[in-house]
């Protein structure tokens, strides 16, 4: 195996290495250049940094709109993901078929969703002559309905698979001690499914710091940008306002320090949970 590993990494390690070190490492000296192309980039020193947080009240909006949107996102779609896996690994009838259905929407694409859920909530909203767009709060709440839809199924599964793998003796011991249902689900089931709540929670944190293509697709932003998350303000930055592209650089490199910060935080709290069965 020591013999031969190198072999195997090697392309791997290649692609990891032109595909995401050099661009990141590339991303973050532009990030200290004001640039148009990158043949005419001129050092600049923190200056995009600084312009990021002072004179652009947008990206702040857009984190504190982000944070909002994943606190709510991760607990929702773990709480009801969790309920569901409960739900479907008793002796029910058709529970393949309704995990089979409750997983498809994590294989549509983002795009595709926000342009479907903002046709049925703009549908819906129609009937009081108002639409997505006529309020942040519309918008936030879109969103978290969306993330929720397409994430569940997927979280869904990989705590079923945590549940199949608890020990029923310990649950059987617990009852026999006089432990309810709701105490052993409390008391054993949960901490021996620590390893899926550090897995889903991850995931759900993770995509949903880093939503861009719902919420290009759902809201735009609009109203004036109040529904713009951080991968879509970074976007607009670097994109739609010219000069700008260092600073929409530095946002990037800030979007990734947060985001890298905040899952490693969690995989640590919620890893120091786990427990051996």
């Amino acid at each position: 195996m020591k013999k031969y590993a190198p072999v195997f990494l090697l392309p791997l390690t290649l692609a990891f290495t032109v595909f995401f070190v050099i661009p990141f490492l590339g991303g973050l000296f532009l990030s200290f250049t004001e640039f148009t192309t990158v043949e005419n980039a001129s050092f600049v020193g923190i200056n995009n940094y600084i312009k990021a947080f002072s004179e652009d009240t947008g990206f702040l909006n857009a984190l504190w709109f982000t944070v909002k949107f994943t606190l709510v996102s991760v607990v929702t779609v773990n709480v009801f993901a969790f309920l569901l896996a409960l739900l479907l690994t008793k002796s029910l009838k058709g529970v393949n078929f309704f995990r089979t259905v409750f997983f498809l929407p994590n294989l549509i694409g983002g795009i595709v969703l926000g342009y479907i859920w903002n046709v049925i909530i703009n549908g819906v909203l129609s009937y009081f002559g108002v639409d997505i767009t006529f309020s942040a709060s519309y918008g936030f709440w879109g969103l978290v309905i969306l993330m929720n839809w397409q994430m569940i199924g997927y979280m869904m599964i990989i705590y079923i698979a945590g549940l199949q793998s608890v020990d029923r003796g310990l649950i059987e011991a617990a009852h026999i001690d006089g432990a309810n249902h709701v105490s052993a689900l409390w008391h054993v089931t949960i901490p021996s499914l620590m390893p899926s709540i550090t897995i889903c929670t991850f995931l759900t944190l993770t995509n949903s710091f880093k939503l861009f293509d719902q919420n290009l697709a759902l809201t735009g932003g609009a109203p004036g940008k109040e529904t713009s998350m951080l991968a879509l303000d970074i976007y607009d930055t670097f994109y739609g306002r010219i000069g700008w592209q260092g600073v929409g650089q530095a946002k990037a490199v800030v979007f990734f320090i947060i985001v890298a910060l905040i899952a490693l935080i969690q995989l640590n709290l919620t890893r120091s949970k786990e427990v051996e069965v």
